[in-house]
């Protein structure tokens, strides 16, 4: 069986997108207004405050961050503003 090649980078590649609060620089790709990916770098993590902040949870996610409200709002408001393209909105 052929293994399907996966494009979606190719139709929505990640942007650089800054927080708004403490400016880390993460790598954004929005699939829908729903669906939104993130990849943080070793920048990002040290300047995110909520980041640096959070309490590490238990279990073997227990690093898991969900996210940053600030950096949140900050990939939402590049996205009405046109600057992170939403592929869904577009249509």
């Amino acid at each position: 069986m052929a293994v399907r090649p996966d494009n979606r980078l190719l139709d929505a590649p990640m942007r650089p997108v800054r927080c708004r609060r403490c400016s880390a620089p993460v790598q954004v790709r929005k699939s829908s207004w729903q669906q939104t990916s993130v990849q943080w770098n070793a920048d990002a993590v040290a300047a995110c405050v909520e980041r640096r902040s959070a309490q590490p949870g238990s279990g073997p996610n227990s690093n898991f961050f969900e996210n940053c409200s600030e950096l949140r709002a900050s990939i939402r408001g590049a996205a009405v503003e046109g600057l992170l393209p939403v592929p869904d909105a577009e249509s």
